[in-house]
């Protein structure tokens, strides 16, 4: 399983220039709790970095600045670590530790985004394959008396 595989596809993305407050409504009407900030390039949604609605308390809730004189691209996490499609999930969940984000977007050949793969999404990945395991464990004694028979 790789990103490519296990990433969202429909990407919550807003551009630098993105008032905070527009962004916030953004997020809120989307039901995110974060944005992929991207610039375009050539045609190319390319990441910059990622803002969350933890950046944004953090920069504007917490020390009471102006919202409305900061942008994305003055909030946003950066730089935005990324993963590649064919990244495995040990990497990825390797990557999410080094730098301490739950969140990667996901970038094609290109470099242009393709996805966002969240922690939830490995915790269910992980989750799915010792599901599996248990089944492999809970049906062997079973067909082992089926076999004596």
């Amino acid at each position: 399983m790789n990103a490519a595989t296990l990433c969202t596809r429909e990407v919550a993305t807003c551009d630098p220039h993105t008032s905070i407050v527009e962004a916030a409504a953004r997020m809120r009407a989307l039901h995110a709790g974060d944005l992929v900030v991207v610039q375009e390039k050539e045609g190319v949604r390319v990441p910059l970095g990622v803002l969350t609605d933890r950046d944004i308390v953090l920069a504007v809730v917490s020390p009471d600045a102006e919202a409305g004189e900061l942008y994305a691209g003055d909030v946003m996490s950066t730089p935005a670590w990324i993963a590649e499609g064919a990244d495995d999930v040990w990497l990825l969940a390797r990557r999410m530790r080094l730098h301490g984000v739950r969140r990667l977007p996901v970038v094609g050949e290109d470099g242009g985004l393709i996805g966002i793969v969240s922690l939830d999404d490995l915790l269910h990945a992980a989750a799915s394959l010792l599901d599996e395991l248990r089944l492999v464990a809970a049906r062997q004694p079973h067909l082992e008396e089926k076999r004596r028979a």
